[in-house]
């Protein structure tokens, strides 16, 4: 668990301070009833100063959260990425932006490109301490023709490309745009979205037009295959992040901390090297034995039994996390 950064967080504090606690969670409570609804978006949700800093506090946290756990694994998959431009479509307060500053010290410059300017506004203060400049786009991304109709950008203007919870918003035809946009747009490309049946649907599409421009996949896939899983199963990975007072309140929760499941997929076109195996549920760990599942670099999930025998193996089994990658070279991992 990453904790979020000082200045993210000052400057949360800051945003929410003009604005009455009863009507942020108010505000809060809609932007949660219209992200549930998982429909693509005409207007921009964020359509309000208050509703922005409501995201701020309900939903930035978890976006960072999940994004700081999916870039670990790309920077263990590509090593020579060392980003100095990121570009983040979609990017509403900048959680994005600011879980690449946090992965990576080599991070000069953002741009940060959104059709709601109320969120662009307050990305804009929330990044102005980051330590990177910072650029603004606004972009209606949500309308398929206009994206399509913005011509091809410089290619590779960026190292990294970002978006997050951005394709459930669009309809079909302006999320492939978005996606060919990332691809052309940066040597590396990460899409985030919640770890629900629809948002791997659209991960998993969002996938085939990756490597169909010539990328590599660096995580969570240990291979380019297609997804061995079946119908009723879905990729999914999950990270556990704390709650402030404030942030229970207006979730109407009592726990001090959120468990934020999603599902992404991360391209590259710098040399990849590839998990033998990605973990797909939370271990089950027993006294003798941990039972493992596994998504195999030849294209196959299957269940692993990690024997207490082989302590070296068996000791890592105890420690590896649901998401992580994992060495098969245990001589006591029975195949389930």
């Amino acid at each position: 668990m990453h904790p979020l950064p000082g200045p993210m967080v000052a400057a949360a504090e800051a945003v929410m301070a003009p604005h009455r606690p009863a009507e942020v969670v108010r505000a809060a409570r809609a932007l949660s009833d219209r992200y549930l609804a998982d429909r693509p978006a005409r207007e921009p949700i964020m359509d309000s100063d208050l509703r922005a800093a409501a995201y701020v506090l309900t939903r930035m946290p978890a976006t960072f959260a999940a994004a700081r756990l999916a870039l670990d694994q790309v920077v263990d998959a590509v090593p020579d990425l060392q980003p100095r431009a990121v570009v983040d479509l979609g990017a509403g307060t900048g959680a994005m932006s600011w879980a690449a500053l946090d992965a990576f010290d080599s991070v000069e410059r953002v741009r940060v490109v959104d059709y709601s300017v109320a969120a662009l506004a307050l990305a804009g203060r929330l990044l102005a301490d980051s330590g990177a400049a910072v650029e603004h786009e606004v972009a209606r991304l949500g309308r398929s023709d206009h994206v399509e109709d913005e011509g091809p950008p410089c290619r590779h203007q960026a190292d990294l490309a970002l978006a997050g919870y951005v394709l459930g918003e669009l309809d079909e035809q302006a999320r492939d745009a978005v996606v060919d946009r990332l691809a052309r747009s940066a040597g590396t490309v990460l899409v985030v979205e919640p770890g629900t049946p629809a948002g791997y649907a659209r991960v998993l599409r969002a996938r085939e037009r990756l490597i169909a421009a010539g990328m590599r996949i660096a995580a969570p896939c240990p291979h380019e295959l297609d997804c061995p899983l079946g119908p009723g199963d879905w990729c999914h990975a999950a990270t556990r992040l704390e709650r402030t007072a404030a942030h229970r309140q207006a979730k109407g929760g009592s726990r001090g901390f959120e468990d934020e499941k999603f599902s992404y997929v991360a391209a590259t076109r710098l040399p990849v090297q590839p998990a033998t195996a990605r973990v797909l549920r939370h271990p089950q760990v027993r006294p003798g034995h941990v039972r493992l599942q596994l998504c195999e670099s030849d294209g196959r999930a299957r269940e692993v039994t990690v024997s207490k025998r082989d302590k070296t193996a068996f000791r890592a089994a105890r420690k590896v996390a649901w998401g992580q990658a994992w060495d098969l070279s245990g001589e006591d991992a029975d195949q389930g």
